[in-house]
This record gives C-alpha cells, structure tokens and sequence, in this order.
C-alpha cells in the first residue's frame, strides 16, 4: 500500500467529515490498481457528499477494470445526470461519447 494511501486514511481518521479525502483516497486506489477498493471509496464519498459528475466518471472506469460493464454503464448514465444537473455539459458530453463509443 503506497504512503499516500496511508495519509488519506490517517486524515480520514482525524476528520470523518471531511468528504474530499475520501475523493482523494479513491484516486490513489485507481493509481495503485485496487479498483474494488476505488469503487467501495467513492460509494461511500457519493453517500456523503453532493459530486457534481467526476466521481461517477472514475467509478465507470473501475467497474470496466474490473470487467463490470453493466455497472460501468449506469455509473456513467448517473454521471450525465448528476453532471448535467451541476452545470457541466462538457462532462455530461464526454461520459456520453464514451457511452456511444464503449457500450454499443
């Protein structure tokens, strides 16, 4: 486990309520390859705080590591919505080409 794994745990312990670590921590785990650890983190940072899209995103990318496609598509399907909803059309335009492109 890489140290920048273990700060984002420890500052996760210090400040429970601090959502964007959980965000931070959740890239770290796509850095590394935990892809089942990148998902459970950012379920768990989606139940917590309002994402505006780019979760979603990274969560759609795990799932297809893991060979998910079916979730890989519904979490990109939410990141349009949720995107869209934030004021982020180039986002929700993005996770669509991937959707036309990926998961025909």
């Amino acid at each position: 486990m890489s140290e920048r794994i273990e700060i984002f745990k420890q500052m996760l312990e210090a400040d429970p309520s601090n959502h964007m670590v959980l965000f931070g921590l959740a890239n770290e785990y796509i850095k590394e390859g935990n892809h089942s650890k990148a998902v459970q983190t950012l379920e768990e940072y989606i139940s917590k705080a309002e994402d505006e899209g780019a979760a979603y995103g990274m969560m759609a990318k795990s799932y297809e590591a893991l060979g998910e496609n079916d979730k890989a598509k519904k979490a990109y399907e939410q990141g349009i919505e949720v995107a869209l909803g934030h004021g982020h059309p180039s986002m929700a335009e993005e996770y669509k080409n991937i959707l036309d492109s990926d998961f025909h």
